[in-house]
């Protein structure tokens, strides 16, 4: 009796199984929003309207490589023979404290990104995503190693601010590709 009730068990589970793969869920991260004909995007370089240094490099190497990790997509860094056009601009960045230590210096910064993405189908020129006012926002230290003088090495300094720009160019793609991809 209970290699019947095992027999059974397996075959209602299997039943469920089939009745759930009809139902619509997919895996987080991996599903698609995207008209089917939309097989290869050209990401070229987003455009900097910012004094940041090679900003727009970062953010479009961290873009392609999130695309690229989804694995549904081909990219290619141009506009030519594409599906699909992703095109981004970074429109403002600041760099203001956040907070300040006994001695009313700044020991923490904020960091503020404003960027405008679309995404174009090149077939019929239909915008099929975009934001025209992404902010993302990333704090940091400004504390560090102090020179022989007491003051504040810059090379540290500014190392932290990179970092918290990396930081920020991570999540920026992240945020980016998901929600083209998931339709948010």
């Amino acid at each position: 009796m209970s290699t019947t009730l095992r027999i059974l068990g397996v075959l209602c589970a299997l039943f469920g199984g089939v009745l759930l793969s009809g139902c619509g869920y997919t895996l987080a991260g991996r599903g698609s929003s995207l008209p089917a004909s939309i097989k290869t995007i050209g990401i070229p370089m987003f455009t900097n309207r910012t004094t940041v240094f090679n900003l727009e490099t970062t953010l479009t190497q961290k873009v392609r490589a999130e695309f690229a990790g989804r694995g549904k997509f081909t990219m290619v860094p141009s506009a030519d023979n594409v599906d699909g056009l992703l095109t981004g601009e970074v429109t403002s960045v600041s760099i203001v404290p956040s907070a300040f230590n006994a001695a009313q210096l700044a020991s923490r910064y904020a960091i503020t990104m404003t960027a405008k993405v679309e995404l174009r189908n090149t077939s019929d020129d239909m915008v099929l995503w975009d934001n025209p006012a992404l902010v993302f926002r990333e704090e940091y230290d400004a504390t560090g190693t102090q020179t022989a003088q007491g003051a504040i090495d810059p090379t540290t300094f500014f190392g932290q601010n990179t970092n918290a720009l990396e930081r920020m160019s991570t999540e920026f793609a992240r945020t980016i590709v998901s929600a083209i991809l998931e339709a948010f």
